[in-house]
């Protein structure tokens, strides 16, 4: 069976977990405790030399790293449903949107580099905060411009660049990121939290008891 290296809040994690259950494909959860740096544990950098997650082990031990490339994967090995479009035209725009995300928003606004804001700068938690909702709105005001009017990303089914909006969307109410700019951005988000497979893999359902 395939595992999963997974933090309940990670929103990378969040990304596969709602492709795992999109495809429905058995897995085994590997808890890794971010904030307790496990990360960077013999288990999980053995899979990982950059000691971050997501990893995800198939059976024969291989380990695939980096969220999208997890996704594109999945996507190859389970077509149904598909969330990359084959079309190089609209795989071209599927992976703008995603990478808005994945790889504009948030790399800026992760837990190491909030650690860093930290330890090189001495911000505090509202400093923090601000630096996380100054890149998150800038970035999903770039989204809310990209979305069209199908009822998500996606088209008429959730994509890979719903699967990236989905968890920024639960971690920008986290940090109190102001949402009124991005209506499309919100009626995409409650369409998709509606949906099971969505359900299945949202944080509420891994966080850890106590």
């Amino acid at each position: 069976m395939l595992r999963l290296h997974d933090y309940w809040r990670s929103s990378a994690c969040y990304r596969v977990r709602i492709a795992l259950a999109l495809k429905e494909v058995a897995y085994e959860s590997v808890a890794i405790n971010l904030l307790a740096g496990e990360q960077a544990g013999e288990v999980n950098s053995a899979a990982n030399p950059q000691k971050l997650i997501p990893a995800l082990i198939l059976d024969d031990g291989t380990a695939l790293t980096q969220s999208l490339a997890i996704i594109d994967w999945l996507d190859a090995t389970w077509p149904e449903p598909r969330l990359i479009p084959a079309d190089p035209l609209p795989r071209a725009r599927a992976l703008a949107m995603a990478l808005t995300i994945a790889a504009e928003v948030h790399p800026l606004t992760n837990l190491r580099v909030q650690q860093r804001l930290a330890s090189q700068f001495a911000a505090d938690q509202e400093a923090k905060d601000e630096w996380y909702r100054h890149w998150v709105a800038e970035g999903l005001a770039a989204l809310e411009a990209m979305a069209g009017e199908q009822p998500f990303l996606g088209g008429d089914t959730p994509g890979i660049a719903d699967l990236c909006l989905v968890p920024q969307m639960y971690n920008a109410r986290r940090f109190r990121v102001p949402l009124e700019a991005f209506p499309t951005l919100v009626a995409i988000d409650a369409r998709a939290a509606a949906l099971a497979p969505f359900v299945a893999a949202h944080p509420d359902r891994l966080k850890p008891a106590g």
